[in-house]
């Protein structure tokens, strides 16, 4: 608490703001306190905030009003004919009388807005019978008047005069201005709906039993000692504002690191330590990398839609580089020169264009191998892949992959269950591990490598195996090739002690929530 006797601990902004209430018997708000005292409405708002905690000022009254007011898109709307659904209007009314009526991609192809916002302007002229759709779909402009573009003009220029309470409005327009106004994920909206919380303060008994006492010159006062008042001495000359240890301190905001994504930056530290080179890829992927160059065949499972996200727009890229793209294809033709009988099938080179969301980590390594890489060699990516599954316990639509290979001449399968129970050992934590055969299209042999849960048990942790002549030879690597991927989200899993994979995006909540209890 302040008293007479401790008004030095009040900064020369409280002292100001406690002058301006003390002049006025009636309450003042935000805006009348900065006219009265010339300061600026943040350091208003500074200084009330310490006089309230102080309780030299309470607040007397508060409310809250919606006002409305124009965005940048609502100015260039302010324009005549600017809207869409004034510049629809006009655009079909003012098609050449000789030629054909426009359509809807012939709108499109303007440029002029964006299609989803000439997609909702058309459907409210169809909807008002102003626009209709003719043979072909080409646009007519009927008889009728659109009252929504009439309304939303009359609206614009009002707003634009200066912004206006919400509740001024008659309750259609305010409906009209809260579909138009700007919402999260739509900016490109003509208006802009704000809630403006006005509030007035006075002063307390304490408050006004300070004002006699107020002393003058307080701006002048010094509130932080700096070397260059120690170097000319100039501190045994001013005044230096007292401390207030009934103050709060300031709020500190304590932030560390997602516990997932430091589980992320560990793997890549100890494979980077291990002497792995760091491979990288893209997220959309042609059919021919994700599968094809793995010795998929085009008629496997796997490329479904229900397991495969594709890409709607672009559907294909525009080339495969060769000669990858003719080995390849000839390796599921007949086989090559990998000494494989291949898949006996009309392999199409169109397919391979197609592109996907990536549905493997395999698919850089693949790339990778046609880079020329150096040999001997070892490389690892954490690759994140999408495959369509429903989401529980140990599965989701997107996860990431721990993806690698090595490359020598003297590379064998016992090597590759070395580095396996090593991975699992390192980065998994995992106390139990066992091997299982299993079968990849492009490995042989293969591998599952099985880990132990400390709740959910065990659980498959990923694949591997040695790369087959028909994927390796296409790609122009004759030596031995082994490849991992492993789900990461799994090893974190068992790293973290995590039942649900769920929970690595959300094991940190309640960690955040009672570090703000703390505050």
């Amino acid at each position: 608490m302040n008293s007479p006797n401790n008004t030095d601990s009040l900064h020369p902004l409280e002292i100001q703001v406690l002058r301006a209430l003390g002049k006025d018997p009636k309450p003042l708000s935000d805006l009348q306190l900065a006219t009265h005292t010339e300061l600026a409405p943040s350091q208003v708002s500074m200084a009330v905030g310490w006089l309230l905690t102080k309780q030299l000022v309470s607040l007397s009254t508060e409310s809250t009003t919606t006002y409305v007011s124009l965005t940048t898109v609502g100015t260039q709307y302010h324009q005549p004919d600017s809207s869409p659904l004034e510049w629809i209007i006009q655009t079909v009314k003012n098609a050449d009388p000789e030629g054909s009526p426009p359509t809807v991609k012939d709108l499109q192809a303007t440029g002029k807005f964006q299609p989803s916002e000439l997609s909702r302007a058309i459907g409210i002229l169809k909807k008002e019978g102003v626009l209709q759709m003719g043979a072909g779909g080409m646009l007519e402009i009927t008889s009728k008047d659109s009252d929504t573009v009439k309304d939303l003009r009359s609206l614009i220029n009002q707003v634009h005069e200066g912004t206006r309470p919400l509740d001024s409005f008659t309750s259609d327009h305010q409906a009209l201005l809260r579909q138009y106004a700007v919402k999260r994920g739509n900016t490109q909206e003509p208006f802009r709906i704000d809630d403006h919380t006005e509030r007035t303060y006075v002063l307390t008994a304490e408050g006004r039993t300070l004002l006699p006492h107020l002393r003058e010159g307080a701006a002048q006062e010094i509130s932080q000692l700096t070397p260059e008042l120690l170097k000319d001495g100039s501190w045994r000359n001013v005044s230096f504002r007292k401390y207030s240890i009934n103050l709060r301190p300031p709020r500190l905001a304590v932030g560390r690191r997602h516990s997932y994504r430091e589980f992320l930056d560990t793997v890549k530290y100890k494979l980077t330590s291990m002497g792995f080179q760091e491979m990288r890829g893209e997220l959309i992927e042609t059919e021919f990398w994700d599968m094809d160059a793995l010795f998929m065949p085009q008629f496997h499972p796997a490329r479904a839609i229900h397991d495969v996200y594709f890409v709607k727009n672009p559907k294909m890229a525009k080339n495969i580089p060769e000669p990858f793209l003719s080995q390849v294809a000839q390796v599921h033709r007949d086989g090559g020169t990998s000494g494989s009988k291949g898949w006996k099938y009309e392999y199409d080179s169109e397919r391979a264009k197609r592109l996907v969301l990536r549905s493997q980590g395999t698919a850089v390594s693949a790339r990778t191998l046609a880079q020329n890489p150096p040999i001997p060699g070892k490389f690892f990516s954490i690759a994140r892949c999408f495959r369509y599954d429903n989401v529980d316990a140990t599965h989701a639509t997107d996860f990431f992959q721990v993806e690698g290979i090595v490359l020598g001449s003297d590379i064998n399968f016992r090597t590759l269950l070395g580095l396996l129970q090593l991975f699992a050992t390192e980065m998994a934590q995992a106390k139990e591990i066992r091997f299982f055969p299993a079968y990849f299209p492009f490995t042989e042999p293969s591998v599952e490598l099985h880990v132990r849960h400390p709740k959910l048990g065990w659980m498959e942790l990923g694949g591997a195996g040695l790369f087959r002549s028909e994927v390796t030879i296409p790609l122009g690597v004759t030596v031995p090739v082994i490849a991992w991927g492993l789900g990461l989200d799994r090893m974190a899993m068992v790293a973290l002690g995590i039942q649900d994979i769920r929970d690595l995006f959300t094991s940190d909540l309640e960690a955040v929530r009672n570090m703000r209890r703390q505050f």
